[in-house]
């Protein structure tokens, strides 16, 4: 059940859910698609967000690398700004809902819907032995995202797909049992959705390949690191600063871009900022500048947290108690709708 309304307040606030894996280094387009959003409007409203350690053992993962991942990335997203008082975060396997929710919802999807998933097909054909979780990958999503009836899910573009995958599921349970879930939106950013590569313009900035020094900015680098990649960041043969849709100026319109999420300023007011800028060389220095402000007091933060391992675990297990208040109860619905019977206490004496 969505919470009661604040007083004042006509009408129920939208329920937000969306999950980021433990994997690879979380970078500056990490932050500016998806983290930063989470943060800006999280009074707005009622917000779960996931650390899917699950999910990222569909691929092989070292166990010591993987606990200490997790640990990172939760750190890291209190750290850029997630409020415990706002919104619940949590790990995905500490709220065992999700994986009992998946099992149910495996029993009313297609396998053809999973072998359609383009992700799916990407990942398939770079391995030799394909495992039942890369395939089941999307279902476990959708339990994530039905499981506390969100309205809407804040993804990257690459996982648009996925949430239309839960909507179908979501609107096949409901044909089959009843009216179980809310039928959720995929929320694109408009601005930040994808930040590319600073030695690539073309590709999108990845977490797997943001340890090529030059390929992306680490949330965790330093002042110097940053500097250096976005100093060397991919441009062209020309000196106009403008936002563009030619190919040849993907990099210059990358570099921008960045800026303006940054800032929260316009596409005029940015191109506006540049207007006395020198060259590439101006433009770059700039960009360095604003994301060293940016990211300076969230790594300072990290390290108290990453550091402080009792508060760091107080917070989540604050997270995955909220989370199964909610999921809990909607589980229970799902069990009742497919007809398995629930546990009841024991009597004694």
């Amino acid at each position: 059940m969505k919470p009661t309304n604040p007083p004042g307040e006509t009408a129920a606030r939208k329920r937000v859910f969306s999950g980021i894996q433990p994997s690879g280094d979380v970078h500056l387009g990490n932050y500016l698609g998806a983290i930063k959003g989470w943060v800006d409007r999280q009074t707005e409203k009622d917000n779960f967000f996931c650390v899917v350690d699950l999910h990222a053992i569909t691929t092989p993962q070292d166990p010591d690398a993987l606990v200490r991942q997790t640990r990172s990335m939760s750190a890291l997203l209190l750290a850029a700004g997630l409020d415990p008082s706002l919104s619940a975060l949590f790990v995905q396997s500490h709220v065992t809902a999700h994986a009992e929710a998946c099992w149910l919802l495996n029993c009313v999807t297609p396998v053809g819907w999973l072998e359609r998933m383009t992700q799916y097909k990407d990942k398939a054909a770079k391995q030799e032995s394909i495992t039942t979780g890369l395939l089941d990958y999307p279902v476990l999503m959708a339990g994530d995202i039905l499981l506390y009836d969100a309205d809407e899910v804040p993804v990257g573009d690459d996982q648009r797909q996925h949430v239309e995958l839960a909507r179908d599921i979501a609107q096949r349970f409901n044909r089959l049992y009843g009216d179980t879930f809310v039928v959720p939106q995929a929320v694109i950013p408009q601005v930040g959705a994808r930040v590319m590569g600073l030695d690539d313009p073309t590709a999108k900035m990845s977490k797997s390949e943001s340890a090529a020094r030059g390929h992306a900015v680490r949330m965790l680098d330093g002042p110097d690191e940053i500097q250096r990649s976005i100093m060397r960041a991919v441009t062209d043969s020309g000196n106009e600063i403008r936002f563009s849709d030619d190919p040849g100026k993907a990099g210059v319109d990358n570099l921008l871009g960045i800026y303006r999420v940054i800032t929260g300023r316009g596409e005029a007011e940015t191109e506006a900022d540049f207007a006395d800028a020198r060259g590439y060389g101006d433009l770059k220095a700039r960009v360095a500048e604003v994301v060293i402000d940016a990211l300076t007091p969230i790594r300072r933060r990290y390290d108290e947290l990453i550091r402080d391992t009792a508060e760091l675990d107080r917070l989540l297990a604050r997270g995955a108690e909220r989370a199964e208040a909610v999921s809990g109860p909607k589980l229970d619905e799902m069990k009742r709708r497919v007809g398995l019977t629930l546990r009841r206490p024991a009597h004694t004496g």
